[in-house]
């Protein structure tokens, strides 16, 4: 025994020897101020407009933890900048307790819970650039989802030069300010550290400077969208960048469009086993009437025709003559009538340029030919994708997306601020985007593809109309499943469009249309298409979104949208098979709204 007691002091010697001969290890430091809001306040800390405050319960430790107020505008953002070092690897982490929490670093890393009743903890890694001084953490809850919580928060790693001795930190809490046809105020709160002044950038341009936290840029088209953000700079250099906020300028053109509009395709070149209507018979209620369809002589043509029912398929099919007239009729009366691109079968693929200028061509040709009042792109299948790598809607470079951006964008620019331009997307091409997005990888090359397009044209778009059926289940901004036929549908999918959301795997986030670009589509008739939903559940959807009301339990991240578009339907022939239940139904209600 005593030999192996000696033994083992003569090992526990050499170790310890062993050990004081090697450097002391490395321990992370948290380089966070307040950050478990001990001092009983927001000190070092900035939330969105008065969202935050700090309590004394519930904490996970100590006296006292933040309390971000989550509303429908709102989603109590708060957050603080800090000196780090280039090319450094740090660690992230608090504790959270509320539904859909948030927690990462501006322009960088970020995790979330949807769900957490009790103090959970959230961590997250990342690496600082070679250029990188600052780093801006952030905790947010989301839309409409009430009171999130966070305590003990943490950013481990090595600490750079101070605010105070470098560039300031970033601004936060960007906010639109007074909005004309050709002018946007902003305003947002000051960060810490030494300021000299303010830029306003527009993606990467510089539109405006400030000596204080405000500016107005003018100068601007009217109706126009732009998204703005606000970086500090000193004479150490420029702060990161501060969340973007987006608006648009008044002044836009009134195409004599309905306020509140109903919404149809017409069976113009086919049957379809629901007979057909003449134009002439077309009843007044409707205000859009898209003709179905103009299809391309290959799908990689370009060269788009459309051809009238012939009459072996519908034998009581009008003259041209008499088609056109009664296109005139109808436009007498303030209605719109458009040529529908694609289809369920027009597949439509503008892989090249001169596929591009033969589609404004031969889609200038229709219009002219019959007066037309605009051009409705129906893309579906296949004619819309997004090449691996793809990953920015707003700077998209696959040929089929470029070439039909640019040959719509030609289109506009050639029939002047009154064509009416629409758009009649699936939800796998739209919001489906929210956790798929084709050019990122992963999954189905299509996801999302629409939304470069709807980007891209905003400011010429006059309707989106998504068609909320044919779809399988959506997650939803409030992180749910939905599905199709029935008014929680319908809320979920429009109040994305609306609210904007952030695309999936890409660091981009889609801004929402203004209401008056926004309706939502769905079937006539069960025998149209799957999804139909009862009328009583299509007005329940849309009191919730222009009025706020008999939601059933979904908060709307957009707000409300008193100026709805309306509704759009596959399809007017058949509603008439159907006795014109949804004519009848929602042309008076649509009506009604405010």
């Amino acid at each position: 025994m005593k030999k192996y007691l000696a033994a083992l002091m003569a090992a526990l010697l050499v170790t310890i020897g062993l050990n004081a001969t090697q450097a002391p290890a490395a321990f992370a430091a948290n380089i966070l101020s307040n950050s478990g809001f001990e001092t009983g306040s927001l000190s070092n800390w900035a939330c969105s407009g008065g969202t935050g405050s700090v309590v004394s319960t519930p904490v996970h430790s100590g006296s006292y933890a933040l309390a971000g107020a989550a509303s429908g505008s709102d989603t109590a953002q708060c957050t603080q900048t800090v000196a780090v070092k280039a090319n450094t690897a740090y660690t992230l982490s608090a504790w959270v307790r509320g539904s859909y929490v948030y927690l990462g670093v501006t322009g960088g890393a970020s995790t979330w819970t949807p769900s957490a009743t009790s103090y959970t903890k959230l961590s997250v890694s990342f690496t600082t650039t070679a250029s990188q001084t600052s780093a801006q953490i952030f905790l947010h809850g989301w839309y409409g989802t009430g009171t999130y919580n966070a305590d003990d928060v943490e950013l481990d790693g090595p600490g750079g030069t101070p605010p105070g001795d470098g560039a300031p930190a970033a601004p936060t809490a960007p906010q639109l300010g007074a909005v004309t046809s050709n002018s946007m105020a902003l305003s947002w709160t000051a960060p810490t550290g030494t300021v000299t002044g303010y830029r306003v950038y527009e993606g990467n341009t510089a539109v405006a400077t400030s000596t204080g936290t405000s500016a107005t840029i003018g100068g601007l088209t009217p109706c126009t969208t732009h998204t703005y953000t606000v970086a500090a700079y000193n004479s150490a250099g420029e702060s990161p960048k501060s969340d973007s906020v987006t608006g648009t300028t008044g002044g836009c053109t009134d195409t004599g469009l309905a306020k509140h509009a109903l919404i149809g395709y017409l069976h113009a070149s086919f049957a379809n086993g629901s007979g057909y209507i003449r134009m002439a018979d077309v009843p007044s209620a409707w205000d859009i009437i898209d003709l179905a369809f103009g299809e391309p002589t290959s799908p990689t043509s370009g060269d788009v025709r459309f051809n009238r029912c012939p009459a072996s398929e519908c034998p009581n099919v009008e003259s041209d003559a008499d088609f056109i007239a009664a296109i005139r009729a109808k436009q007498a009366q303030g209605k719109k009538v458009l040529i529908s691109i694609g289809g369920q079968n027009g597949q439509v693929q503008l892989t090249t340029t001169a596929a591009r200028d033969t589609f404004v061509s031969s889609v200038s040709a229709i219009i002219d030919k019959y007066g037309l009042d605009g051009l409705d792109v129906d893309f579906e299948g296949h004619s819309l994708y997004l090449d691996a790598g793809d990953t920015d809607f707003a700077n998209p470079t696959t040929p089929v997306i470029v070439n039909l951006i640019s040959a719509l964008k030609t289109l506009k620019a050639k029939y002047g601020s009154k064509f009416v331009l629409t758009m009649a997307p699936e939800t796998f091409f739209v919001q489906v985007g929210y956790k798929f997005y084709g050019g990122a990888g992963g999954g189905d090359n299509r996801t999302g593809a629409y939304l470069p397009v709807i980007h891209a044209l905003r400011d010429a778009l006059t309707v989106l109309h998504v068609q909320d059926y044919n779809s399988g289940p959506v997650t939803g901004l409030d992180e749910q499943w939905h599905n199709v036929g029935n008014a929680d549908f319908h809320i979920a999918m429009t109040d994305m469009v609306k609210a904007g959301f952030t695309v999936a795997g890409t660091g981009h986030r889609f801004p929402g249309l203004r209401a008056d670009q926004i309706a939502f589509g769905l079937p006539a008739a069960t025998s149209a298409g799957n999804g139909y939903t009862s009328p009583a559940q299509v007005q329940q959807a849309l009191n919730c979104l222009a009025k706020g009301q008999d939601c059933g339990g979904y908060t709307l991240r957009g707000g409300t949208s008193p100026a709805i578009r309306g509704l759009m339907t596959w399809s007017i022939n058949w509603d008439r098979y159907f006795n014109w239940e949804f004519m009848n139904s929602h042309e008076p209600f649509l009506n009604a709204l405010p």
